[in-house]
């Protein structure tokens, strides 16, 4: 049976924006794999003092490209360095190479984005939605373009909790042409200054931005083969190129890692609304398969879907027969610090959750400021520098920024992506899988929390150093119960005084 997908990118030159981000390097990595592509354009800056050609130099030594190097030592031939950057104007792509791009490239890929919720908002008006207008401006300048895929977020209209796979302007306080406008004319400082009024309901600038930059493509793409792909929260690989691999903390998974550590204690949290997390591997592959599918249906209807060319939205997130819970994620979290502990525990991994932000901030004095500072205490009898409050304030500005996020539910419709699915052929739901309905959450967890051990603890994945972090587990274990023992006994006496002396 033929490969529609695998047909399609044959050949093919792409152009990808963000490739040395966590999605864009296993969409490098897959089509490097999966596909005869000609050739991948990444568009690549300088940084920290290495230039593009280093940084992409460095993925030969990335595990997640080991085993496509095993299989074709000459794959990553394929990637070339585009320098550029989506600060700069005009992306800060020379002349040159924009005429390259614009005789060459027939997908375009634009992943770039900063996540960071706290973003100054001129910088992410930058960098998500400035840099998002440069890049349909430079793809109406191709001359051979058959597809241009939008990587958004699922949570670009997170003003609502019923999102549907369609474009929102209308929950904008300013259209992106008027913002844009504003940013131009007026110096960074006034920019942030005006954070609040622009906002309106959005929680954060990213987003803000990343809705912004979804109106420049409805507003600004006509004509173009383009599409919207919407991620929920991306987090580590499920099934390939291999297991559990990340490379940042974000997210969840700087929860997951703060718990396997016994650093995070108490969350703030609604243990009963839904966490929409989607594993790395399936966003790459629903980024490739909907490439295909626009170009099938520019073909079809000249230009965007049937419908006032309006772009098509693909949204990835939890099957509505396959949720899973804050609840659940935490559990899972937590339960495998008996399979895959890691080396480096501060104490034995609990977690505690409430709901009201004034009980987490009474309740986090406890569980984490008053430890911290003992901690600290420590460190600085032993010689060393004292770090762990100020780790638990940035804990705690994290759990905040992620409040409107995990105190509710989101129903995210995937009518499209569904339907994008059942258009696949049975190979190429194989090769480019993303059944979020059959996810196994349990194996995934086991999954995930084994990369965490091994990609974020650069812990060995060896019998040895599990058995070794098995010992600490159990004496810090008993570590735990001995405390939890003292402090109840302190506190049954303190009441009996108290009851002793009423009766006086």
């Amino acid at each position: 049976m033929n490969s529609d997908i695998q047909g399609f990118y044959k050949g093919k030159t792409i152009f990808l924006t963000g490739g040395t981000g966590f999605l864009g390097k296993v969409i490098i990595e897959k089509l490097l794999r999966s596909t005869e592509v000609k050739r991948i354009y990444s568009m690549t800056r300088p940084k920290r003092g290495q230039s593009t050609q280093e940084r992409v130099a460095k993925l030969e030594t990335d595990v997640l490209f080991e085993e496509l190097l095993k299989l074709n030592p000459d794959a990553l031939k394929r990637l070339v360095p585009i320098v550029g950057d989506c600060l700069e104007p005009d992306l800060g792509i020379s002349a040159a190479d924009r005429k390259l791009l614009a005789a060459e490239v027939q997908i375009v890929i634009h992943s770039a984005a900063t996540v960071r919720f706290d973003e100054a908002l001129h910088l992410a008006l930058d960098l998500n939605t400035r840099a998002t207008r440069l890049m349909v401006q430079l793809a109406k300048q191709m001359v051979h373009l058959q597809s241009y895929v939008h990587i958004s977020t699922a949570y670009s209209n997170c003003v609502v909790t019923s999102v549907k796979e369609k474009l929102y302007p209308e929950h904008l306080s300013c259209s992106s042409d008027k913002v844009l406008a504003i940013r131009e004319h007026l110096s960074d400082k006034l920019i942030d200054d005006m954070t609040p009024a622009l906002l309106g309901l959005y929680p954060n600038t990213y987003t803000y931005t990343k809705a912004l930059a979804e109106d420049v493509i409805l507003r600004e793409a006509v004509g173009l083969p383009v599409c919207i792909f919407r991620p929920a929260i991306i987090v580590p690989t499920y099934k390939e190129p291999v297991l559990g691999w990340s490379d940042n903390m974000n997210g969840p998974m700087a929860i997951m890692f703060g718990c396997a550590l016994g650093v995070v204690r108490l969350l703030c949290i609604d243990t009963e609304a839904h966490i929409g997390l989607v594993p790395v591997d399936y966003c790459a592959n629903v980024a490739l398969a909907c490439a295909w599918k626009t170009d099938q249906s520019a073909h079809s209807s000249g230009g965007g879907e049937a419908g006032g060319g309006k772009p098509t939205v693909y949204t990835l997130a939890p099957s509505e027969k396959n949720l899973i819970t804050f609840g659940r994620f935490i559990n899972q979290s937590v339960s495998c610090r008996d399979i895959f502990p890691l080396s480096k525990m501060v104490w034995y991994p609990f977690v505690h959750c409430v709901l009201n932000p004034w009980l987490f901030s009474i309740g986090a004095f406890f569980y984490h400021i008053l430890p911290g500072y003992f901690m600290d205490l420590m460190l600085r009898l032993s010689g060393r520098k004292p770090r762990m409050v100020n780790i638990y304030r940035k804990i705690h500005k994290n759990i905040a920024l992620l409040g409107p996020f995990t105190s509710r539910s989101f129903a995210l419709d995937t009518r499209n992506t569904n339907r994008l699915q059942e258009l696949m052929s049975a190979k190429d739901r194989l090769i480019f899988q993303f059944d979020m309905a059959v996810m196994d959450w349990e194996d995934y967890f086991k999954t995930a929390l084994l990369g965490i051990r091994i990609y974020l603890g650069k812990d060995p994945h060896t019998p040895e150093s599990v058995a070794q972090a098995l010992k600490l587990l159990k004496r810090l274990r008993f570590m735990h119960n001995t405390l939890k023992a003292s402090l109840a006994c302190g506190a049954g006496a303190i009441l009996w005084s108290l009851f002793k002396l009423i009766m006086n």
